[in-house]
């Protein structure tokens, strides 16, 4: 095979490897089958909770050892698809083949990152909030384009998204609004997201086409499941009740089915609009409050409170993550890692990932540059 094809083929054969040492393939299989064992007994169900449990074993045990042996047999095929192409004189058959390399080794890297996922929460659905900052009309309308960016990853990645809260800004785009990303791990890959994200572009709002800066913010936490108990003291809270804004019919614009809860002693407001019924609006405003708490407390166990709230202190100059110029040239660049994308559009309509596993990478690796440069 040609130099690029073994290249490929020892890198990602390296990152198998580390996966099936990680994974402990022979302990999982066994383990596995305890599990579908245990599944078909007739009491299987008398403890709901317990039960509940090991059906999320499982199913984390099926997706590793199934994407492992697909990873395996899919090096195979375009191993042999690369050589019979040497064989046969055919250019376009090998070119495939090497194509195929390359996108199996980024899936390699994707999941080599994604089986160090070690928080509690990693594994768990993902609210995404997004609020726009400094610069009115026009931080409103980057948080729209924010808030479909991080839409469009999640469907890229087959997760389910449902829009739980959405504020419209006075004049175009929103205020704030808040996602809930479903799917394995997705928690683990949209972590890193939280904070200030900085757009230059020539103003669509401004008669004179004068380029513009403006400020938006990510704030990510995870969904709370029955595995976390998070105590919340009802008397700590306020509760008020609102007229839906938007769409949604005669209903949701008639009767005050929104709910906002303020937990007194943190400062936190979360709140949901989008059900036409107030009851089920407030079980998931109920639910946000759980996850935000539970981040809250994560963050002061692992200390990194200080720096996450840096992110947040205000939705402006001097703490954004990452900076997207669209004028007068193209790029996107990540503060904390320095990776750099020269395709902007591309990135606005999710192509995020390197993103995501350069701040992972570090995170769990370390490293990374001490200061890295702004765009102007």
């Amino acid at each position: 095979m040609r130099a690029e094809a073994v290249s490929l083929v020892e890198q990602i054969k390296q990152s198998v490897g580390l996966l099936r040492r990680h994974l402990d393939v022979e302990n999982s299989t066994r383990r596995l089958a305890e599990l579908n064992a245990k599944s078909e007994e007739p009491n299987f169900w008398d403890d709901p909770e317990n039960a509940q449990k090991l059906m999320r074993e499982r199913t984390e045990l099926e997706d590793r050892l199934g994407s492992m042996g697909k990873m395996e047999r899919d090096l195979e095929d375009a191993v042999t698809l690369v050589e019979l192409g040497e064989m046969e004189g055919d250019e376009a058959a090998e070119l495939e083949g090497i194509g195929q390399l390359k996108a199996l080794k980024a899936e390699a890297g994707r999941r080599q990152i994604e089986a160090l996922f070690s928080g509690e929460a990693d594994a768990n659905d993902t609210y995404i909030e997004v609020h726009s900052g400094a610069g009115g009309t026009e931080s409103c309308d980057w948080a729209r384009m924010l808030l479909r960016m991080y839409t469009r990853w999640a469907e890229r990645h087959k997760f389910k998204v449902e829009l739980i809260e959405e504020t419209d800004g006075d004049e175009a785009g929103i205020k704030s609004a808040t996602l809930l990303i479903k799917g394995h791990n997705a928690h683990g890959w949209a972590k890193t997201e939280s904070g200030v994200h900085r757009l230059v572009r020539i103003s669509p709002f401004d008669s004179n086409a004068r380029r513009h800066t403006s400020f938006a913010s990510a704030w990510v936490y995870p969904v709370v499941d029955d595995r976390i108990d998070i105590q919340i003291n009802e008397s700590d809270c306020r509760i008020d009740t609102y007229r839906a804004q938007g769409a949604g019919g005669q209903h949701i614009n008639k009767t005050d089915s929104a709910v906002r809860i303020t937990h007194n002693p943190t400062g936190i407001v979360v709140a949901c609009q989008m059900e036409r019924s107030q009851h089920k609006n407030r079980a998931t405003a109920w639910n946000m409050l759980r996850a935000r708490l539970y981040e809250r407390e994560i963050e002061i166990r692992a200390a990194e409170a200080d720096k996450i709230n840096a992110a947040k202190t205000e939705i402006g100059w001097g703490h954004q993550i990452r900076s997207y110029v669209l004028q007068p040239y193209q790029m996107v660049k990540d503060l904390r890692t320095g990776v750099v994308s020269g395709t902007p559009a591309d990135v606005l309509d999710g192509d995020i990932d390197a993103f995501l596993e350069a701040s992972l990478a570090q995170r769990v690796y370390g490293g990374g540059p001490d200061k890295v440069e702004d765009v102007e």
